[in-house]
């Protein structure tokens, strides 16, 4: 099967143009819509890493998320909508994860949600990242009929 990325992102020349993202994304009827768990910095064998970095945990989880991405038979470039949760009160920590996301994402700036949270769900964790994506699926060409038996 043959995969097309179905987003588009729309750019508001009528809001600020300080944010680091698209304000708004569509894709058009007929797409799939992939519903991704929140990506978390778990290694292949369910350990937290990077215990204390925000950085380096929102690198895991962005590598997991292209993972399961991948699995879903689709890409960073076919992610709709984030939204990113880092377990702390201060802006810098925050700030730390995001960068690292806005990063992975490059011209692929989807609209994004930054918070920051009291608590994630694994031992030492502190960034997790949902994401919504789109893609057109086509069918593989047809080959040849085989022409009918004797």
């Amino acid at each position: 099967m043959t995969r097309t990325s179905a987003v588009s992102l729309i750019r508001s020349r009528s809001l600020s143009g300080i944010a680091e993202y698209a304000y708004a994304a569509t894709a058009p009827a007929g797409s799939r819509l992939i519903f991704l768990a929140g990506a978390c910095p778990l290694d292949e064998h369910g350990g937290t890493v990077a215990v204390g970095d925000h950085a380096g945990q929102a690198a895991q989880a962005v590598a997991n998320l292209g993972t399961a991405l991948a699995d879903a038979g689709a890409s960073i470039e076919d992610v709709i909508n984030t939204r990113v949760l880092v377990a702390s009160t201060r802006q810098e920590d925050l700030v730390a994860a995001w960068q690292v996301v806005r990063d992975a994402f490059g011209d692929h700036d989807v609209p994004s949600t930054l918070m920051g949270v009291t608590v994630l769900g694994y031992a030492d964790q502190l960034v997790e990242i949902e994401a919504v994506a789109a893609v057109l699926d086509e069918p593989e060409p047809e080959g040849p009929a085989c022409p009918p038996s004797a």
